[in-house]
């Protein structure tokens, strides 16, 4: 009797745990700026020049393959065992550079579908969503164009996640600081403004939906595009289902950073979620400590003028060295 007693205690705690491994699926998503991946393709439409043959950088094939083959060899370190489910990627130049990273790199038995839409950026660069089918399938997605000067356009999409729920996934590349924080301020404010109407339309169709925001904002977690205009707050423990978290602030807290100037590591790749992301009873929900800048020292280097390390590069400058980008990827990890 106590021999039948003890089995059918050990049947109901295995199908509990079951029960809870089946619960707690991870989706990652990924934000990556990878630095001027260019193709070796002249664009006549665009200021590509620096990026060819002929140009001051002689960029050629073998140093395009070289940077699709790093590229490829991060995402893949960031997965290990299964692929990120979604990839938001900066500074890509055309759909050959995307088409040659998904079929032709080290990603190509991956699997990895993408969204690209060519922006009227000078330089021709843009931002491309990446996904996994079998994870993620997008149902619509359109461009944000911002008409008061040219940048990159934000890229939306919505999908359905694994289990069906819906994700509304927004991939943002704001304006540069060239020419000076305060002077280019109003740039990023603009493409803020734009960012915002368009989540607040989510919102109005769905006050509980589930909103990731990610990519390289040029401007750090406290900076007012985004805590005053974008309306991104530090998390806090009363969680509003249509407010916007950004778990980049925890990290800039803590001293972490995506990217380093001057010798100071900052926050300018950010994750920013909805509050209903962060309700742990939702279908697919997050924490405010599963965002993680990935910082492997197969992308870093010594940083002989500052002290410590930082990002490896493609290039020093104007010397060709092989690295990666000026920026570390950031990471999601989402539960289901």
């Amino acid at each position: 009797m106590k021999t039948r007693y003890l089995y059918i205690l050990l049947l109901f705690f295995s199908i509990s745990v079951l029960g809870q491994n089946r619960e707690m699926k991870n989706f990652k998503i990924v934000s990556y700026n990878v630095e001027n991946y260019f193709d070796v393709v002249d664009d006549s439409l665009t200021s590509d020049e620096e990026y060819l043959p002929t140009g001051i950088r002689a960029w050629n094939y073998s140093k395009y393959t070289t940077k699709q083959n790093n590229i490829a060899k991060v995402l893949a370190a960031i997965g290990g065992w299964e692929a990120p489910a979604i990839v938001g990627l900066c500074e890509i130049e055309s759909e050959k550079a995307m088409r040659d990273l998904t079929l032709y790199s080290p990603l190509k038995g991956l699997g990895y579908k993408y969204i690209h839409h060519e922006s009227p950026d000078a330089r021709g660069v843009d931002v491309v969503l990446m996904y996994q089918p079998h994870q993620f399938k997008p149902i619509h997605d359109e461009i944000i164009r911002i008409p008061s000067f040219k940048t990159r356009d934000l890229l939306y999409v919505s999908g359905k996640t694994t289990n069906e729920d819906t994700l509304h996934i927004f991939v943002c590349h704001f304006p540069s600081r060239l020419g000076g924080e305060l002077e280019s301020e109003d740039r990023r404010v603009t493409v803020a403004e734009k960012l915002r109407q368009k989540v607040d339309s989510v919102f109005i169709n769905s006050g509980n939906a589930n909103i990731v925001i990610m990519g390289d904002f040029n401007d750090y977690p406290s900076n007012s595009s985004i805590t005053e205009i974008l309306k991104a707050i530090p998390p806090t423990d009363n969680f509003q289902p249509e407010s916007l978290y950004n778990l980049a602030s925890v990290l800039q807290s803590r001293g972490k950073g995506s990217h380093k100037f001057q010798g100071e590591w900052g926050m300018l790749d950010q994750m920013i979620v909805s509050g209903n992301l962060l309700n742990p009873q939702n279908k697919i929900s997050t924490t405010t400590s599963d965002m993680h800048v990935f910082e492997p020292d197969f992308l870093l280097e010594p940083d002989e003028t500052f002290l410590g390390k930082k990002p490896k590069r493609t290039y020093n400058g104007m010397a060709y060295q092989g690295g990666f980008a000026d920026h570390l990827p950031v990471m999601l990890d989402l539960w289901y």
